[in-house]
């Protein structure tokens, strides 16, 4: 076994500690750890990105699943939108430079550091749980699924807050529930991406074995971390990763436009984060007036 073969097999466990923690990130790992560690090219690194996640995600939504926390009925819709969407994305992919996807890769990830540091408003969802509308069910599962094919991400962290506020899922429900439709979409997008890319399969295989045994870990630790401490700090580590990928990618003016947009959307993000909570959203509550006697 060669250094770079022990140490990506190494770094592969985070993609299953990730998927199993926060039923997400797995992509936002796999494909600088296959692009820039093993030395895939950036579409073969997204084709694989696909089969890893794809795979371990099934595997970490089955033990979920035996704990009740799946919800069947909006995972299926969900899923079954995406997987429509992620296919037509991994198709199209192909047709894209890979320079360009990469860069689309890290605007994604920054973006996604910003929506994770921010958080939630209201702290998740309330009220009775319940299945999610099936017209938005579909639309929003067939929107991500283009994301998860075009530019190989699993859309976990696109998929939870979903379901968690517009599903009112509880969290724990929504991550399970979010891995059975990773797991759809991502193994729909590889089916898309193999019109064209051939794989290591040695190497893919390898890479999913040490991603399950980290879902394993992953799984475990779940419930032991706070949750906020969790999320803003994979979000900061999303972050440097995101800027990583962008500062190996050669310029180009396409790769500009993606990065300067990335880094402007994750500059409002961060705003609305650290600069709007700090302002009064609300008027003062009015002061009673003095009654005379």
């Amino acid at each position: 076994m060669t250094i770079t073969l022990a140490v990506t097999l190494l770094l592969s466990v985070l993609i299953g500690v990730s998927l199993g923690l926060m039923g997400g990130g797995g992509s936002i790992l796999t494909v600088p750890i296959l692009a820039y560690v093993a030395g895939m090219e950036p579409q073969q690194a997204i084709s694989t990105s696909l089969f890893v996640v794809g795979v371990t995600s099934l595997f970490s939504a089955v033990n979920h699943a035996r704990k009740g926390r799946v919800k069947w009925k909006t995972g299926l819709l969900f899923g079954a939108a995406g997987m429509a969407g992620a296919f037509a994305g991994g198709t199209v992919g192909n047709l894209i430079p890979g320079t360009v996807l990469m860069v689309a890769f890290a605007a994604m990830m920054l973006a996604t550091s910003a929506a994770m540091i921010r958080g939630r408003r209201g702290g998740g969802a309330a009220g009775p749980v319940g299945d999610m509308p099936i017209p938005r069910t579909l639309a929003v599962g067939m929107a991500v699924g283009m994301l998860t094919g075009l530019v190989g991400a699993g859309g976990g962290f696109l998929i939870v807050p979903a379901l968690a506020l517009l599903g009112g899922l509880p969290m724990a429900t929504a991550v399970a529930t979010s891995l059975l439709v990773i797991a759809m979409n991502s193994l729909a997008g590889f089916a898309g991406h193999l019109t064209s890319v051939q794989l290591d399969w040695p190497l893919a295989l390898g890479v999913t074995a040490a991603a399950i045994i980290g879902s394993l870990a992953g799984a475990r630790l779940a419930g032991r971390i706070p949750e906020t401490a969790l999320r803003k700090g994979f979000g900061i580590f999303v972050l440097v990763m995101g800027v990583l990928v962008l500062v190996q990618e050669p310029p180009s003016p396409a790769n500009l436009v993606a990065g300067y947009t990335a880094l402007v959307l994750a500059g409002l993000l961060a705003t609305c984060r650290f600069v709007i909570p700090v302002c009064p959203l609300r008027r003062p509550a009015a002061t009673p007036p003095l009654h005379r006697h």
